[in-house]
């Protein structure tokens, strides 16, 4: 039976390892999470859609120009501009112009226009930047629990052969005599609540991975294994900075944070062009007109040189000022408007306000939270270091005889609670830099890529 158990971890481990084809590096996950992110690729989109706002509005700054051309036939009576009479026949007509507006004032609503689309465009790609940021902060969730759920499976599985390898000795011991039949029953119950923990800490694993492909978007079917990032805790201590350093970096970096602003700044300029509405505008405006005129069977029909370019060559050209006094629906409409945009700006810069504390919230949670992670990496290194010793100790006066069976098992229960406390203090203290880094605002995910 002992050689059985053994043989069923042995090849557990050896199935699995068989299974585990691709190694997915953390790197590799953040650059294929970057690729396939759905959220990310639209708002990609959406960038292209505000950029083609913001330059159609700055177009608008300047003067609209246009070109028309007519070419008709009148088969009856029509005013001949060249003979100054009306006749009765055939008339042909080809007439052009060139038309000229561009409006001088307008309370700046075109500018403010311009300034809205710009500042929105600009938010926009802060948006992107903070969702890519999201999608590493997420990543790096995910990934750290599936390394620190391998590490506990293989912890676990490390005091199955432990515990294993203990029942074979006190089965000896009971053969021979030395131990009594209750201790071979206590350690197989030792062997396999430590097999409840492994088959416990597998499924967690494959609950954690699948969680993780989710993200990722990879084939549900396709196996993978993560690995440790190729840097230690000890550089996520040396990045460690003040707390007022780290907040004055967010405040300057945080993309989420800069959008709240932009926006604001936009729904000030939306408010500001609305107002232009109910203000005079000033328009200036010139056309260039010319035609050639042809009589069917009139011998004195003038060239066509000299009709376009003499006589029915014709220039209009002027300023047109708008003075809005009573408009009714319209101006109440207006009003409507502007008064609907100062409450849409009143409201964004209640968003940044948010958006500030938010921001102040999660960096000096960031900053406790490595601070404890720090001194709790020291102290279960200390803990497991000290759990081992007194395992160690426990073990021999066990196999010796001199202790009883209830003080070997809680001090195997100490070591593999101090074991888990370590794996996960280190682990955790491990991504700490990515957090901080994405707290603050400066995560960039083109370095893992």
């Amino acid at each position: 039976m002992r050689k059985l158990v053994l043989a069923a971890v042995l090849a557990g481990t050896f199935t699995t390892g068989w299974a585990q084809k691709k190694v997915l590096t953390f790197e590799e996950a953040i650059s294929t999470a970057l690729r396939n992110s759905v959220l990310i690729n639209q708002q990609r989109n959406n960038l292209e859609n505000t950029q083609m706002q913001r330059n159609s509005n700055m177009a608008g700054l300047g003067p609209t120009v246009g070109v028309s051309a007519t070419a008709m036939r009148v088969d009856g009576n029509t005013f001949n501009q060249q003979q100054g009479r009306v006749i009765n026949g055939i008339f042909d007509q080809v007439s052009g112009s060139l038309n000229v507006n561009w409006t001088l004032f307008n309370g700046f609503g075109q500018v403010n226009r311009a300034r809205q689309s710009s500042e929105l465009n600009e938010a926009q790609a802060f948006y992107i930047k903070r969702t890519t940021q999201d999608v590493v902060s997420s990543v790096t969730g995910a990934y750290l629990q599936v390394l620190l759920d391998a590490e506990l499976l293989r912890i676990a599985r490390e005091n199955l052969t432990a515990q294993t390898s203990q029942l074979t000795q006190v089965s000896e011991q009971v053969n021979l005599g030395s131990k009594s039949a209750v201790d071979e029953y206590n350690q197989k119950s030792q062997v396999k609540a430590a097999e409840i923990r492994a088959l416990s800490a597998e499924i967690t694993l494959v609950n954690d991975r699948a969680l993780l492909a989710q993200i990722l978007l990879l084939e549900p079917s396709e196996e993978f294994e993560v690995v440790k990032p190729g840097w230690t805790a000890e550089a996520a201590v040396d990045a460690q900075g003040t707390l007022d350093g780290m907040l004055e970096r967010a405040m300057a970096n945080r993309a989420d944070y800069q959008r709240a602003i932009k926006n604001e700044d936009a729904a000030r300029h939306g408010m500001y062009a609305q107002k232009a509405a109910l203000t005079p505008s000033l328009v200036a405006f010139g056309t260039l007109y010319s035609a050639y005129n042809h009589t069917h069977d009139d011998p004195t029909v003038r060239p066509f040189n000299d009709q376009f370019k003499n006589d029915n060559l014709r220039k209009y050209y002027g300023v047109q000022l708008n003075i809005p006094i009573l408009g009714g629906a319209i101006a109440l409409q207006n009003r409507a408007n502007y008064v609907q945009s100062r409450v849409s700006w009143e409201n964004f810069k209640v968003l940044r306000k948010g958006a500030e504390i938010q921001l102040r919230t999660d960096v000096v949670r960031t900053w406790q939270n490595f601070r404890l992670f720090h001194l709790t990496m020291n102290a279960s290194r200390e803990q497991l270091q000290a759990a081992e010793e007194a395992n160690k100790l426990e073990t021999e006066r066990y196999n010796l005889g001199i202790t009883n069976f209830v003080d070997y098992a809680n001090a195997f229960k100490v070591l593999v609670q101090a074991q888990t406390d370590a794996a996960q203090a280190e682990y955790r203290l491990l991504f700490q830099k990515v957090l901080m880094d994405y707290a603050t605002g400066v995560l960039k995910p083109e370095d893992f890529q």
